[in-house]
Parts: structure tokens; C-alpha cells; sequence
């Protein structure tokens, strides 16, 4: 199988004939239809019905211009990806984040960023807590933001951030009326928890190892939904302060929690990476920006 035949057999897929593919392919109409032929014998597929000199795509052959059509979008992408090399150098850092800071305290990093660097591209990609780290350890990404150490880290995890974790509860809630809850306050109570095999989750969780009592009807792997939930009425949780602080604006309640429990942030770099300033300085603003922020946090 080779590149010629699978753009021939896409151009005549795309424009409905071996001459109007021809014409686009600047070749020649048998020439065409020569390399639609090797591309069925090594294939072993019938691509095409001929009747009256007209073409038909069978099922085989649009089943496999679906695999074609992907197989182009990654020549695309690297395509792509050249061009940005050209234009760009070594001007554009790729990012991996949870969800969590990506709402909170990078877009306040990417401000200031891109204050001092105008000139530079930056692209954020959002994933599970180990997902960032794969995509960090493989160099799809410059640098990584995670919510928890990951089981397969890459070797340089800096903590960044640790804060404890507070209490959301909803609008109006019995226990609004005291100034810190502990565990033994949520008993009974609806619990929306993070999501299962979450470190958080094992986190939170040991905070009621003695005497968990909680009613756990919810679990959701983001603490932007735990507070949108809580907002609704659905329950109560544990989240990052952070996280909690974009929502207050819906009317919950956000309380400090005992025993304390640690949401730390990490900022993850990929095993013997290249000197690069642009990564040293992005880095430098993450840390200065999460102090300020939770600095911020009192009251």
C-alpha cells in the first residue's frame, strides 16, 4: 500500500470520477485508475462498483475512507505543527492542566504571561491528573499542573500549592451557623464525593475513616460540579478552596473543615528536559501567582 494510491483513491472518493480526481491530482485519467487498482489488490478490498462507466463506492470502500480521512488529520497536524516550528521556534509552550487550576489560577498566570511575552503562543490542554503526567512525561506537553501526585510520576514533581481543603455547603444550610465543621457535623448528611480512584478521594475519605456516617448519593471527578451541585441543594462536600471561591457568588456556604485535609498542587516537568527560559519564567509566575491567590483566601 502506498501513499500515491491512498491520495488517488481519495481524490476520486472526494470529486465522484477518475477524471475530475485526476484533474485535482494533476495526472492523468489512467494513471488514476492504475493506482485505485493496486490500492484493491493489496488491500483485498473492492473499493468501487463500475457499471456503465460510472463509479459506486461500496461499503468496504467508504468504511475505509473513514480510516483514511484520520490517517490525513494526523498528516494535518503535522503539517501543522511545522508550520508553528517556523513561526514560532521555540516561542510556544504547551501546557497540561486538571480542570480545576485551568478555572482558577492559570488564566490569572497566562495574564501576566503574556504581558512580558506577547510574542508567544501558548496552548492548554485539560485531562485527568495522570493523563497531564503521561502527556508531560512524553513531551506533548512543556509542563504540568495536577491536583495530586500520580501513582506514575515523571521525575520532577514540584509541590506548588497546599492548601486545606474546606466545606461547601448549600444556601441556607443548618450548619451555616458554625464557623468550622469536622466530620462528625456531616453525619447523615448527602455527601458528593470526588470520583473513585482520585487521590483526593482517598484524602477526603480518610478524614472519616473513625465514624463515616455520610450518605454518599454523588461522586463527580471535578470540584467545579461539587459546588455547582452544592448550589443546588444537592449535597455538601470537600473541595479546593480555590475552587470554592469562584462559587460563592451562587449563594453556598464555604467553611473550613477538620481534620485538615491536604489538596496540594504539583507542578510536573518531563525527565531530563532541555534548558528552556520560556518554562523557567512560566513556572516562576505559577508559583508567585498560587502564593498570592491563596494568600487571598482569608475570609
Amino acid at each position: 500500500m502506498k501513499f500515491k494510491e491512498i491520495d488517488a483513491f481519495r481524490a476520486v472518493m472526494r470529486s465522484g470520477s477518475m477524471t475530475a480526481a485526476a484533474a485535482a491530482l494533476h495526472t492523468s485519467q489512467p494513471n488514476v485508475s492504475r493506482l485505485v487498482g493496486q490500492l484493491e489488490a493489496s488491500t483485498g478490498l473492492t473499493l468501487f462498483t463500475r457499471a456503465a462507466g460510472r463509479l459506486a463506492p461500496t461499503e468496504e470502500g467508504l468504511a475505509f475512507l473513514r480510516e483514511v480521512d484520520r490517517a490525513f488529520v494526523g498528516l494535518h497536524a503535522l503539517k501543522d505543527a511545522a508550520r508553528n516550528i517556523r513561526q514560532f521556534g521555540k516561542g510556544r509552550l504547551r501546557i497540561g492542566t486538571v480542570p480545576s487550576l485551568a478555572m482558577t489560577v492559570l488564566p490569572l498566570v497566562l495574564q501576566r504571561f503574556h504581558a512580558d511575552h506577547p510574542e508567544v503562543t501558548v496552548a492548554m490542554d485539560t485531562g485527568s491528573t495522570q493523563l497531564v503526567a503521561d502527556w508531560v512525561d512524553s513531551r506533548v506537553c512543556d509542563l504540568g499542573l495536577v491536583s495530586y501526585l500520580p501513582p506514575t510520576a515523571v521525575t520532577e514533581a514540584r509541590p506548588v500549592c497546599d492548601l486545606a481543603g474546606c466545606c461547601v455547603l448549600p444556601p441556607g444550610h443548618r450548619l451555616a451557623a458554625k464557623a468550622v465543621i469536622d466530620a462528625a457535623d456531616l453525619a447523615g448528611e448527602s455527601f458528593i464525593s470526588m470520583a473513585h480512584g482520585d487521590g483526593l478521594r482517598a484524602a477526603v475519605d480518610g478524614a472519616f475513616a473513625e465514624d463515616d456516617r455520610r450518605v454518599m448519593h454523588f461522586e463527580t471527578p471535578h470540584g467545579a460540579t461539587i459546588c455547582r451541585m452544592v448550589g443546588l441543594g444537592l449535597g455538601v462536600g470537600i473541595v479546593n478552596p480555590l475552587v470554592a471561591r469562584l462559587y460563592r457568588h451562587t449563594g453556598i456556604e464555604v467553611r473550613p473543615f477538620l481534620p485538615r485535609v491536604p489538596f496540594v498542587s504539583y507542578l510536573l516537568l518531563a525527565r531530563n528536559r532541555p534548558a528552556n527560559r520560556l518554562v523557567d519564567r512560566f513556572n516562576g509566575l505559577v508559583e508567585a501567582v498560587i502564593a498570592a491567590e491563596s494568600a487571598g483566601l482569608s475570609g
